[in-house]
């Protein structure tokens, strides 16, 4: 079996590490990686987000499966390429992927399908959207695609207005209206689930932390740290969040000629009223998946080639460790606002057996090292058999690597371990 995994970023490197880890023992090649993921798989010179390259790529490969890690290259249907040239991939398409693409569609669906979400308004300018906040804080969210950061929880008057200029004036992130949502009271999860546009199933559940500082303090990011499992959330009341939040959004969409292939996250507020949908997105979560897989005792490889086949998934039941993971981002100076590149990264050398470091934002320097190349740069995840071993043992990892202005939070899994008995 061979499997093209697209993508460069941590979550690919966690994919291309759980592939390797099958029992088929495929062959993972990776577009277009990162100086991590070339020690594990091999990898091609083929930009994530030029579809007719992949396409090609893949057939001159002659490969059986391609995964398809970001959301922008879903979003301009890939999976649709694929298709059309005969070649199996792990994703929606085209059509079902709007899911991510627009906030707007997505809670259109929600309402379709009966899902529970936040209260919300599509508004395109400043005075609509002022005019239609009543309470503070809110959230206001970019329609389409903003790579994590184009959510802002505002406190107040002076932050909305801030956070509507750069959707609707600046267009920091292109053209596109925004989301009024209600801000939901809660403890926040991430649910993952495996789908053949049929069928829902469940993965572990995580929980992720998107702010920059310690104590759910400054800017979104795309995510600084996560932890599986999570207190109170068993595998019978995941399954049950996945029948009652996932499965009638597949569901609705299949009714609409949309059927979703692929990995459908659900970014959940478990509120006093039961879980509420804050967002979707349509393929595997960042830094999710980085604390997910380690525990993955089933094969990836046939699951993820099972879902790419209507009804493939019948009867899957995917297992994991009753180890618990912990991922530790460690970002670049400057980040979210910002990225420094060309910082060189040392200690990678010095980690801990057993703790798994996956590169995201990394690259070769002019003499061979590896050097910072984006916002989240490294991950790193301790496995232990409970929260607080998971944790020592990625924070051990995490102090080995150093580089200028490294930015990490201290606190990732800190909730998790208080609950524990």
């Amino acid at each position: 079996m061979k499997v093209l995994v697209i993508g460069g970023g941590g979550r690919e490197h966690a994919l291309v590490r759980a592939l390797r880890r099958s029992p088929q023992e495929p062959d993972v090649l990776c577009a277009p990686g990162n100086p991590g993921i070339a020690a594990d798989a091999r990898v091609l010179d083929v930009a994530a987000d030029d579809n007719a390259a992949v396409a090609d790529a893949a057939a001159s490969e002659r490969v059986d499966l391609v995964v398809v890690g970001p959301e922008a290259p879903l979003v301009a249907g890939l999976v649709d390429d694929l298709s059309a040239r005969g070649i199996a991939a792990f994703g929606p398409s085209r059509d079902a992927a709007v899911l991510e693409g627009s906030k707007v569609f997505a809670k259109e669906v929600m309402e379709a399908a009966g899902v529970a979400t936040a209260t919300w308004r599509p508004v395109t300018t400043i005075e609509d959207a002022m005019a239609s906040i009543d309470r503070y804080p809110v959230v206001l969210k970019f329609d389409g695609l903003a790579a994590g950061k184009g959510v802002v929880v505002a406190e107040d008057e002076a932050q909305a207005q801030s956070a509507l200029e750069a959707f609707l004036v600046e267009r920091r992130f292109g053209e596109g209206s925004v989301v009024v949502e209600e801000w939901l009271e809660g403890e926040e999860l991430s649910l993952l689930a495996l789908c053949d546009g049929e069928t829902a199933v469940a993965m572990a559940p995580a929980q992720d932390y998107k702010r920059i500082g310690d104590g759910d303090r400054g800017p979104n990011t795309g995510g600084m740290g996560s932890y599986s499992p999570v207190p109170g959330i068993d595998a019978r009341r995941a399954d049950e969040m996945v029948r009652t939040i996932h499965q009638p959004v597949i569901d609705e969409l299949r009714h609409r000629g949309t059927p979703f292939h692929g990995c459908l996250y659900a970014g959940l507020m478990l509120t006093a009223a039961g879980p509420r949908v804050l967002e979707f997105n349509v393929r595997f979560g960042d830094p999710e998946t980085q604390a997910v897989l380690p525990r993955m005792r089933s094969d990836l490889a046939d699951l993820l080639a099972r879902a790419a086949q209507p009804g493939g998934l019948a009867g899957a039941e995917p297992e994991f460790d009753e180890r618990w993971a912990v991922t530790v981002v460690l970002a670049s100076a400057g980040y979210p606002q910002s990225a420094s590149r060309g910082d060189v990264i040392a200690g990678l050398d010095d980690v801990p057996a057993g703790v798994e470091v996956t590169h995201a934002g990394t690259a070769r320097g002019p003499g061979g090292e590896i050097v910072t190349a984006g916002g989240r740069v490294l991950n790193v995840t301790g496995l232990g058999d409970g929260p607080a071993a998971a944790r020592d043992a990625a924070y051990a990892g995490a102090e080995t690597i150093t580089f200028e202005g490294r930015q990490l939070r201290t606190d990732i899994a800190l909730r998790a371990v208080e609950r524990m008995p």
